[in-house]
């Protein structure tokens, strides 16, 4: 089997959490490569290990990619996963951790179980975007797992954005920005700007305006097959558009599209992990003795 490694901390409990893993791997003889920026940071001791090596880029032949980090780790890391098809486990060692589900404590028993086939995966949808005119830093990753969005940029004044849902026109949002979301990612930004949860394998995106002026604007569900249409405009020339967590400056004149991603991201997660458990616990859903 071969493993690929992708971390984005290099010390205190994602470390542990590093060498803990690289302890479990060993044991059971995997090919463990590691993503060339966090390679620097790792002792040479690990690096003389048999089987151990670096990678800057995946191909086909990986089994697994396992990110050490929170939830923002894994959004960084499928941008080296892509449409490759590559299962990706997630160790949690942010705060809420709805994408990274395996705890440092139970590291040893949980990749164990993976190793050996005991998991089930589940698959996200991603969104793509185009722009025209062509922006040069979309060309190679225009994808997001949790949302694209748009927003202000070097002012604080609001922005307008113009909406079209499969050509017919929505609305203008009158807001400092616009959340468009999949339903991984309505737990995470829309879900702080007033959005639903999403279970993951529902057929739906979420438009979640940020800050909206428009008092009777809320968010709205809409099918995932929808081409969304976006421009933007407002007292400077320019606004931000995020992919998750990677920002672009883009001009006004910008039309932007986006749409459901011809492909899907594979999440593992171990037999007795469900979504509703992971939402009632990362929401504290029963603390409340009414509940």
């Amino acid at each position: 089997m071969k493993v690929a490694i992708y971390s984005q901390f290099y010390s205190g409990k994602s470390f542990k959490a590093f060498e803990d893993l690289i302890d479990v791997l060993r044991k059971h003889e995997v090919k463990i490569d590691i993503e060339s920026v966090f390679y620097d940071y790792v002792s040479d001791d690990i690096k003389a290990f048999d089987l151990v090596d670096v990678f800057s880029e995946l191909n086909d032949s990986y089994d697994l990619l396992i990110s050490i980090g929170g939830d923002g780790t894994i959004l960084r890391a499928i941008t080296f996963v892509g449409h490759l098809n590559i299962p990706i486990v997630g160790i949690n060692t942010g705060r809420l951790g709805f994408l990274a589900t395996i705890q440092t404590d139970d590291i040893h028993n949980a990749i164990k179980h993976i190793l050996n086939g005991n998991y089930k995966t589940s698959e996200r949808t991603l969104l793509s975007v185009e722009t025209q005119p062509e922006n040069d830093a979309l060309k190679t990753t225009n994808f997001a797992l949790n949302e694209i969005a748009v927003s202000r940029k070097n002012t604080t004044s609001m922005i307008t954005v113009e909406t079209h849902l499969n050509d017919e026109y929505l609305t203008s949002y009158w807001a400092d920005g616009l959340i468009v979301a999949t339903p991984t990612g309505s737990t995470g930004y829309s879900l702080s700007c007033g959005g639903p949860v999403i279970t993951p394998d529902a057929n739906s995106l979420v438009l979640t305006p940020i800050a909206p002026h428009n008092l009777n604007a809320r968010p709205l569900v809409i099918p995932d097959n929808t081409i969304i249409s976006l421009k933007v405009d407002g007292r400077e020339d320019q606004h931000l558009m995020s992919l998750d967590s990677r920002i672009v400056t883009l001009s006004n004149a910008t039309l932007i599209t986006i749409t459901k991603s011809a492909f899907k991201i594979k999440m593992v997660e171990l037999l007795d992990e469900s979504f509703l458990d992971t939402l009632r616990r990362k929401m504290l859903w029963g603390e409340d003795k009414r509940n």
